[in-house]
């Protein structure tokens, strides 16, 4: 992937990189985020719509001091109102509850999956984690599934505490330890839409507390989307420690600068979208 820097009317301490790859081809966005500007502050968001869904560029007017907004964990449109799937908490309010287990091909599979979270002290987090009585646990790895042979159990005996203000599932992790690491079958995204190759978001961190947000197009002739190691190997070029995959598909979009960045699913409308993450100047 060819980045270069993608000019836009942007606070000090935000840049956003356009990356082309005319082969494949693929078209992303990735801002890079400088968390030791202590004017900027990264939060997750949840909608406060009727039905508790809005657009990216809804969550970046209803919030004042937003200059970027990436949409953020997965969402049920069917439920009324809508249903976060899996962990949600923001300003320390638990949202939503870890789903501690999902069935595939009628076979049930205990999971702890990926989750991005925020401290009190503005540092970030990507760990697997689950919920218990309203507190939140990680762990440093995730349960061993597989396809047909599932964990058949959710221990916390290997957990910590997880203290964080802000959180929200989505996944699969796909890089711990500076080291690719797509997480796929341990936390049961296999024979799902995820699994394939779609448009997508994903964020991370870096050593030197930058924030990675970044978007692929896909589903369109100038972009196809990127399969999930892709996705890794791009997030890899940002010197990311930890990366986790977010939602995809239509709900890909990056606000900034009040506009929307890229095209979701080859379109130029948003998609409304449950939860998302911000980025606030002088909040």
């Amino acid at each position: 992937m060819n980045w270069g820097k993608f000019n836009l009317d942007l606070p000090n301490g935000i840049e956003i990189f356009e990356g082309f790859n005319e082969q494949i081809p693929l078209k992303a966005w990735a801002a890079v985020v400088d968390l030791n500007n202590q004017n900027l502050k990264v939060k997750i968001l949840s909608s406060n719509d009727f039905d508790r869904c809005e657009t990216p560029q809804q969550f970046l007017n209803n919030h004042k001091n937003a200059r970027l907004v990436i949409n953020g964990g997965y969402f049920v449109r069917a439920k009324n109102p809508t249903k976060h799937v899996g962990l949600l908490k923001t300003d320390g309010k638990l949202e939503e509850a870890a789903s501690h287990s999902v069935y595939r091909d009628g076979i049930r599979y205990y999971i702890n999956r990926g989750a991005f979270g925020i401290m009190d002290d503005g540092k970030v987090d990507i760990s697997w984690c689950s919920t218990k009585n309203d507190s939140i646990f990680s762990w440093d790895y995730p349960l061993d599934n597989r396809p047909g042979y599932p964990v058949d159990s959710l221990s916390f005996n290997n957990s910590r505490f997880w203290d964080v203000s802000h959180a929200l599932h989505a996944g699969p992790v796909l890089i711990n330890n500076k080291k690719i690491n797509v997480t796929v079958e341990e936390e049961v995204f296999f024979n799902t839409p995820v699994a394939g190759v779609q448009p997508r978001s994903a964020i991370g961190y870096t050593d030197d507390n930058k924030i990675i947000m970044m978007v692929v197009d896909g589903r369109q002739q100038v972009s196809r989307g990127v399969y999930l190691e892709e996705l890794a190997i791009l997030m890899e070029q940002f010197n990311c420690v930890e990366a986790l995959n977010l939602d995809g598909g239509g709900s890909s979009a990056i606000v900034a600068d009040d506009r929307l960045i890229n095209r979701p699913a080859g379109r130029s409308s948003q998609r409304e979208i449950m939860s998302a993450i911000a980025i606030f100047y002088n909040y």
